[in-house]
């Protein structure tokens, strides 16, 4: 007779994984299952989160010593962190800055070897051969063919 009345009872009070099935976009297993249990691209044979601090700064801070690589490097090993938003608030800004730094980097460097390379003698007029390193090494006597 106790097996049937808890029976009975279990039936009337829903389980919490009926409650979370009903409504899943209200459950807080939601936001946290979307967020990564790690900061890096490692997973758990990676950095710990204190230890993630410390060397996503210094890749952020060492990249402005015209090493803007380490900002690529930076922004792939801490892709969880910069996939999603919600993820590592600590770490969350030297990444985006990381990113926008080698983004714009990047542009400058294309601008520069287009500019170059398709303006050519036309854009830059009689000071051309004075640019182009080749005619700068033959005139400093520096490729040993005369």
């Amino acid at each position: 007779m106790e097996a049937a009345s808890s029976q009975s009872s279990s039936r009337l009070e829903p389980s919490p994984a009926d409650q979370r099935d009903r409504n899943p976009g209200s459950g807080v297993a939601s936001i946290s299952s979307s967020l990564p249990l790690w900061p890096t691209v490692d997973g758990p044979l990676g950095l710990t989160e204190d230890d993630s601090v410390a060397y996503a700064r210094k890749f952020y801070r060492f990249g402005f010593a015209l090493l803007p690589w380490l900002w690529a490097v930076n922004c792939f090993y801490f892709w969880p962190v910069l996939s999603n938003p919600r993820s590592f608030p600590q770490i969350r800004p030297y990444i985006i800055r990381s990113a926008v730094g080698f983004s714009v980097f990047t542009a400058l460097l294309c601008t520069w070897a287009l500019t170059f390379s398709l303006g050519g003698e036309r854009l830059f007029g009689s000071t051309w051969d004075q640019l182009l390193i080749y005619n700068l090494a033959d005139k400093w006597g520096l490729t040993g063919w005369d």
